[in-house]
């Protein structure tokens, strides 16, 4: 047990260009786990947990990568996460299985979208964080402004632990309000850590800053707080103390600052990882006992207890799949066997390794809090693996839904193979990442979370799998939904000798508000047995499977709320069958009553620009049908917010590089679905009818 509280599992997450992967190369160095600092977008080969041949091309980490790194008497898993939303599901699943992240936030940025994504996916799982401000560097670095972002556009309760000691190009350290000490950072790669006396003329912001820390801080403990009131000293273990299970409880973010790339802050943080960070003791993991009818039960971190382990990514390699776990109970052993529990297959674990990006080093076993990848187990993210004497499994990982579809063609026979091997690998390692298969052109769909997202993929397809492939027009995932309330009287009567087949179902369509949290509602108001219980969720099953694909123009319908209130059976020739089908017809009718309408994706736009070329920008929003939602100045930038349709945004980036000579930068993530107007509506539907009649007549 002593050594698992010596274990802290780890994210660093935040909005694109932030400077995660700089952050984690920069705490390998002065962990030790690697010997030469590599920069993300320098000559020499791109950063350690940027591995992908692709990664280090464009700049970007596009999958997760784990590593561990030994600091003073603590071990901490790190999982390095990319930024851009389309690789969204990266995040997700890591988050799912960390206890703790670093959320870094750009000095100059701010709060910006993705990084209210990362909150909100934080909040999901409960994942307490540290909040670090990078780059105080550049021009234009406003911390104070950050922490009120966080507070205003978050929620959150920052508790800043530094104050900085010069901005900009001025930025030499920070004050540690907790030792009251000055730090900065000497040294080729800033690795040494001098601490001094605070100077003069910091010396009043500090005290009153360090007045403001303890005076929130002293909400979370009586002890601080009768202290403060007898204006005697608090002990600055009491603070750490305070500290750490406020954030573990998450009711304070601690906030931290620096420069990774100028390797200015980061021993700090990784100080603060350690002593505020829950351990996998401090963390309450449950998993549902399908032997006491899917009943929460917690996990105990006992390395004795009964192994219970989540899968939540999967690399297909050469050599077969490589299933990443994190241990929540008990020990998993080389040679020996365990259960799927979704699939209740029994496997043998023949090799564990530990991790350091694509780097591998084998292990016999792993007891709770460990992150390891297991060699050759047939297992889907989200599966729980368990020992003997437990049958449990733990909640799975929200996947969201994919955005934007487009075909691909390959040019040969041979391809056509290579082509589908690598879509089968894709659609695995990848939960939003989907494939299908047009049912009148006969050509394979693939469709994901944004033009980037397939992008990459194609990209690899044609890399890794030598698969020469055409790319069709990227098509937009519209919706079908209701715009006012419907009833319907149905009634399914059919009697071709024998047993016939009788359902008759009463009841009606409501439209969901736009803010609703799922697509689809069902609401049983039968009584007094007009229905039989047993053939109600058969009804329940035809409503689903009738949404599947709308009237208006064969997309799949959302946001519909059905009761199901009356109807009558018949003894012999009811049957759950009968009352399906009598339910795909009633919804029909009720759905083509309800006035429906085309909904379409609508994307959150962040763009940040020099100040001259903002009235382009904003003039070429406003042609896409976006809109305006503010700008805010910053010095010589100006970020613009925007609300545009995801039709309208194709080819975004090479547009935006020619109205700004290549000096802007936007990120752009699924905000909701809105109703498409109506004269764009009839041109979707007039496009998609003519390309059905021209498919059927070829």
């Amino acid at each position: 047990m002593k050594n698992i509280r010596k274990i802290r599992n780890i994210g660093i997450s935040a909005h694109i260009d932030s400077g995660k992967t700089t952050l984690t190369e920069r705490i390998l160095f002065y962990a030790g786990r690697i010997h030469r600092v590599r920069e993300v977008r320098g000559g020499d080969g791109g950063a350690t947990m940027d591995f992908m041949d692709l990664e280090r091309e464009r700049g970007i980490t596009i999958t997760s990568a784990a590593t561990q790194v030994a600091w003073k008497d603590e071990v901490i898993n790190i999982i390095d996460t990319p930024g851009h939303v389309d690789f969204t599901v990266e995040v997700e699943r890591s988050l799912r299985v960390l206890d703790g992240a670093v959320m870094v936030l750009c000095a100059v940025g701010g709060v910006q979208s993705q990084s209210v994504t990362v909150d909100r996916q934080m909040k999901r799982y409960g994942v307490p964080r540290i909040a670090f401000v990078n780059k105080m560097d550049r021009q234009g670095a406003d911390p104070q402004r950050v922490a009120t972002e966080m507070r205003e556009k978050l929620g959150l309760t920052v508790v800043p632990l530094q104050i900085p000691m010069g901005l900009g190009d001025d930025f030499i350290g920070v004050i540690d309000l907790i030792k009251m000490k000055a730090l900065t950072f000497e040294g080729q790669q800033g690795e040494e850590v001098i601490e001094a006396d605070i100077p003069a003329d910091y010396a009043d912001e500090a005290d009153q800053a360090r007045h403001d820390v303890l005076d929130t801080l002293s909400m979370y403990s009586d002890d601080m707080m009768e202290l403060l009131l007898e204006e005697q000293d608090v002990p600055e273990e009491m603070v750490h103390d305070t500290i750490h299970w406020a954030t573990v409880n998450l009711d304070i973010v601690p906030l931290m600052l620096g420069t990774a790339f100028r390797n200015r802050g980061v021993q700090p943080l990784i100080d603060a990882i350690s002593r505020y960070l829950p351990s996998p003791l401090d963390v309450t993991n449950t998993a549902r006992d399908h032997d006491n009818e899917g009943a929460e039960t917690p996990l105990s971190c006992d390395p004795d207890a009964p192994c219970v382990g989540m899968v939540f990514k999967i690399v297909d390699e050469t050599f077969g799949q490589l299933s990443y776990v994190r241990i929540y109970q008990g020990t998993l052993v080389k040679g020996q066997k365990y259960r799927n529990a979704r699939t209740n297959q029994e496997m043998r674990v023949g090799r564990i390794l530990r991790m350091h990006a694509d780097d591998r080093e084998d292990v016999d076993e792993a007891g709770p809090g460990a992150i390891v990848a297991l060699v050759g187990i047939d297992a889907a993210s989200g599966d729980t693996f368990c020992g003997e004497g437990v049958n449990v499994s733990l909640e799975s990982i929200f996947v969201a839904d994919p955005v934007i579809s487009l075909s691909v063609i390959p040019a040969s026979s041979q391809d056509q193979d290579r082509m589908a091997k690598a879509l089968n690998r894709f659609m695995k390692e990848d939960p939003t990442f989907r494939v299908s298969t047009d049912p009148e052109s006969g050509e394979t769909l693939i469709a994901g979370m944004g033009e980037l997202h397939l992008d990459v993929y194609i990209a690899r397809m044609r890399r890794e799998y030598k698969a020469d492939v055409t790319i069709g027009q990227p098509n937009v995932s519209y919706r079908e939904a209701p715009t006012q309330e419907a009833s319907y009287d149905y009634r399914h009567k059919k009697q071709t000798g024998g047993s016939g087949q009788f359902a008759h179902v009463v009841g009606k369509l409501i439209p969901l508000p736009d803010d609703a949290e799922s697509a689809y509602d069902f609401e049983d108001n039968i009584k007094g047995g007009a229905i039989p219980r047993d053939y109600i969720p058969s009804v329940n099953k035809g409503f689903e499977e009738a949404m599947k694909e709308g009237p208006v123009a064969g997309y799949e319908i959302v946001g519909c709320k059905m009761t199901l209130d009356d109807g009558s059976f018949h003894d012999v020739d009811s049957s759950e069958m009968a009352f399906r089908t009598a339910a795909i017809a009633a919804f029909k009718q009720a759905f083509e009553r309800s006035k429906p309408c085309l909904m379409e994706p609508i994307m959150s736009v962040e763009i940040e620009t020099p100040n001259e070329f903002q009235g382009a920008i904003v003039g070429d929003l406003n042609s896409r049908r976006g809109m305006i939602l503010g700008t805010e100045m910053r010095d010589r930038t100006t970020l613009v917010r925007a609300e545009v349709p995801l039709a309208n945004m194709f080819g975004y980036a090479t547009v935006l590089r020619s109205l700004s000579k290549g000096m802007s930068t936007f990120s752009m993530e699924m905000a909701r679905y809105a109703r498409v107007p109506q004269s764009i509506a009839e041109e979707i539907i007039t496009a998609r009818r003519k390309r059905n009649e021209e498919e059927a007549r070829s």
